[in-house]
């Protein structure tokens, strides 16, 4: 038994929880990365780390959201330190987890950005990292449950009146970080199928009427994850993929919009492989598109009307590239809508 374990403290590195997975999936399709490619990402990733640890979005200043996409990002590209695991653990340490700043209070996506930094950490360090964290950890699952909404899902803030479909994935999400399931996941379960449209897919807020694709990904990972996925939803899904892919390559946030994005594309083509349906990806139009938003400087844009790079947008652009680069050659025979 390791000492982590020895110590009651959940093993953040385990490798069969999902996000551990997928972050070792993707770092495994950006092995061989031409390395003047990864440099210049790696370089993009290393100046937006501030002075206290953490990293930057587009507003300047630390922040747990952006940190958590740097810290991904660099350990898909082997570029994880033993030194930079400690500052941003520091960082980590300093952020204040169990209370909320005055001028800005702690959302739910605050506190799973740290824990998900948490694992990358582990996960980067062989678990020896979060014991640093014992007391944070320890309570993160009451913090979760703050964030509890009526209709069994969870929301982005304490006053929500109703559930966010996205933010309740990314809670079973941390859950599983911890080892532990979500309670009461039929609850959890009757908001997420509340939640689906006659167009196939899931809206992200109850008074929707029409899907979009990220809370469409997330829907179909928690009633994949937990055995509730019938033959008619997997069906309506992969009806609502053919009409959100982008006939230009990737995949749009809801068919509405002119144009496919980096965010809406990786969701949709890890939740696309997790059903069987790999036909619905055109890997040679997005293998454009992804291209297309990589700046010469290092970093991705988000979509074609973005103009400037972040850290989120960086982790999501090498995602795509890793999951394009693990595909197997096969021809590409899904009409366009």
């Amino acid at each position: 038994m390791s000492t982590l374990a020895a110590s009651g403290l959940p093993q953040l590195d385990r490798a069969e929880a999902y996000l551990p997975a997928l972050t070792l999936r993707l770092a495994a399709g950006l092995r061989g990365l031409e390395p003047e490619r990864a440099a210049r990402h790696r370089d993009f990733l290393r100046r937006c780390q501030q002075d206290d640890g953490g990293f930057s979005g587009r507003a300047g200043g630390s922040d747990p959201y952006y940190t958590s996409f740097a810290v991904r990002a660099l350990f898909l590209l082997g570029e994880l330190s033993r030194p930079l695991c400690d500052s941003v653990g520091d960082y980590l340490k300093r952020w204040p987890i169990r209370r909320a700043e005055p001028s800005r209070p702690a959302t739910l996506i605050d506190h799973l950005s740290w824990l998900y930094t948490a694992s990358t950490i582990a996960l980067a360090s062989g678990g020896n990292v979060p014991g640093r964290f014992s007391e944070e950890i320890a309570e993160l699952p009451a913090t979760f449950e703050l964030f509890r909404s009526a209709d069994g899902g969870y929301a982005r803030t304490h006053a929500a009146a109703s559930g966010s479909t996205y933010h309740t994935f990314l809670v079973a999400v941390g859950y599983d970080l911890l080892g532990r399931r979500p309670p009461d996941t039929d609850a959890m379960m009757g908001f997420v199928l509340s939640r689906r449209r006659d167009d196939g897919g899931f809206v992200e807020a109850g008074p929707m009427g029409r899907s979009g694709t990220n809370p469409t990904a997330a829907a179909a990972t928690l009633l994949l994850r937990f055995g509730r996925i019938e033959a008619d939803v997997r069906a309506g899904i992969d009806r609502y993929w053919t009409e959100a892919r982008d006939p230009q390559g990737g995949f749009r946030a809801n068919p509405r919009v002119p144009a496919a994005d980096l965010l809406s594309t990786f969701t949709a083509i890890v939740t696309a492989e997790a059903l069987g349906f790999e036909d619905v990806v055109d890997p040679n139009g997005t293998a454009q598109l992804v291209s297309s938003l990589e700046r010469p400087d290092g970093g991705y844009r988000g979509a074609v009307w973005d103009d400037a790079a972040d850290p989120e947008y960086t982790f999501y652009g090498l995602g795509v590239t890793a999951l394009l680069r693990r595909r197997p050659t096969q021809p590409f025979g899904r009409p366009a809508t």
